[in-house]
């Protein structure tokens, strides 16, 4: 078992020298669009899982995640290669390559809120002009000879204590 806190700073590393080496050292044409988003590594540290999310080529067209999968699996010896020599740790993690679905749960999240903001719109537009049901103040004013039988009571109970 590795430190909590060494496994972090290994997985941030891990991170930077795949995106650095997907930039710079492998030279796949699938990879273009290829963003490293995080790292989780076991705590044994044998084994990384290494998250990524493609962009497409414009905001209309979609992304080709099969072909960046493709191009990340045939990587992995390079990549695994370029960590080993990054980090000098003992023995370098396997890697593991996880298309990123946070993307999609943001997309997904806001599409949720736009029809929760749409329903409190209807539900303020319903309102205007409505009134309540039943009288104006619901609460019962307590009637003035119940307020006279209360204080006749209290002297009463004083009188025969006393």
């Amino acid at each position: 078992m590795a430190d909590p806190a060494r496994a972090r700073k290994l997985a941030k590393r891990i991170s930077q020298i795949v995106a650095s080496a997907i930039e710079h050292d492998v030279k796949d044409p699938r990879l273009g669009a290829v963003t490293i988003t995080d790292t989780k590594i076991t705590a044994d540290l044998h084994d990384a899982t290494v998250y990524y999310t493609v962009l497409g080529e414009s905001l209309d067209s979609e992304p080709d995640f099969a072909g960046a999968a493709a191009a990340l699996e045939s990587a992995r010896g390079v990549l695994r290669t370029k960590v080993g020599q990054g980090t000098g740790v003992r023995y370098t993690p396997t890697l593991a390559f996880v298309a990123d679905s946070i993307p999609d749960d943001a997309r997904r999240i806001e599409e949720l809120l736009a029809k929760a903001r749409e329903a409190d719109a209807e539900v303020a537009r319903q309102a205007t002009g409505a009134q309540h049901a039943g009288e104006a103040d619901p609460y019962k004013a307590p009637r003035e000879d119940d307020e006279d039988l209360a204080d006749t009571d209290i002297e009463a109970e004083k009188e025969t204590r006393g």
